[in-house]
């Protein structure tokens, strides 16, 4: 499988590069920067290798991405966190952000496409402000809500082309989340049904099967341990 994740020099995107990395494929990772996206695929091994794109300035992706002549599944993990509340709103990381998910997510499809078979798979990550949000989430909130109205027009664009959207909620291990204080986390587990937090195995483990199962297009799946019902 030629594998490229987007966004797959750190946090969940890394840990999905380095687990499809060990199955044998040949995955490529994006970052912004050249040097690192380099650094990180020698980090993960196998046949990866690292590219630099940078979402944010989407006239410049198609050229990024003209080297690669055959994607089977594509993986758009970048994301960028903002803390953004509306009493002191700042424009420029507002139109970064969306510019990052909404616009740069939807034109690394659109200079993909010659690259896609029949089988290709995609999958876009959201995630749960959308469905709760929380102080300074404004741009967060509102633009993983994008993400859903998205992934629904591309599974009729892309036909047969499959895409699904992921969103996970507190992921424990990731960068952002595993050094937060112990009690803020437990706040958030002790308010899961399942008493336990997801960590980025989970993630990965979801991101593979939305990737792998052909009946599963259009779909918006949650990992959060059922945090939402509460």
């Amino acid at each position: 499988m030629n594998v490229l994740v987007i966004g797959g020099t750190s946090g969940i995107g890394r840990e999905f590069a380095r687990h499809r990395a060990g199955l044998g494929d040949d995955v490529v990772l994006t970052g912004r920067d050249a040097h690192r996206a380099d650094t990180v695929a020698k980090e993960v091994g196998g046949r990866t290798r690292g590219l630099a794109v940078d979402l944010s300035r989407p006239k410049e992706i198609a050229g990024a991405l003209a080297g690669l002549d055959r994607v089977d599944h594509l993986v758009l993990a970048a994301i960028a966190r903002d803390h953004n509340p509306i009493g002191s709103y700042d424009i420029d990381a507002a139109l970064r952000l969306v510019t990052l998910k909404l616009v740069g997510y939807t034109e690394a499809v659109h200079a993909l496409i010659p690259a896609f078979t029949p089988d290709t798979s995609i999958v876009v990550f959201g995630g749960q402000a959308k469905e709760r949000p929380y102080p300074g989430a404004t741009t967060v909130a509102t633009v993983n809500a994008g993400v859903m109205g998205l992934v629904r027009d591309l599974a009729i664009e892309l036909a047969p082309v499959r895409i699904n959207a992921i969103h996970p909620g507190i992921v424990s291990d990731s960068p952002f989340w595993r050094d937060k204080p112990a009690e803020v986390l437990e706040g958030f587990r002790s308010r899961t049904p399942t008493g336990r937090l997801a960590v980025m195995a989970d993630v990965v483990d979801a991101v593979d099967f939305l990737l792998r199962n052909r009946s599963v297009n259009a779909a918006q799946l949650a990992v959060d341990g059922g945090w939402l019902v509460l």
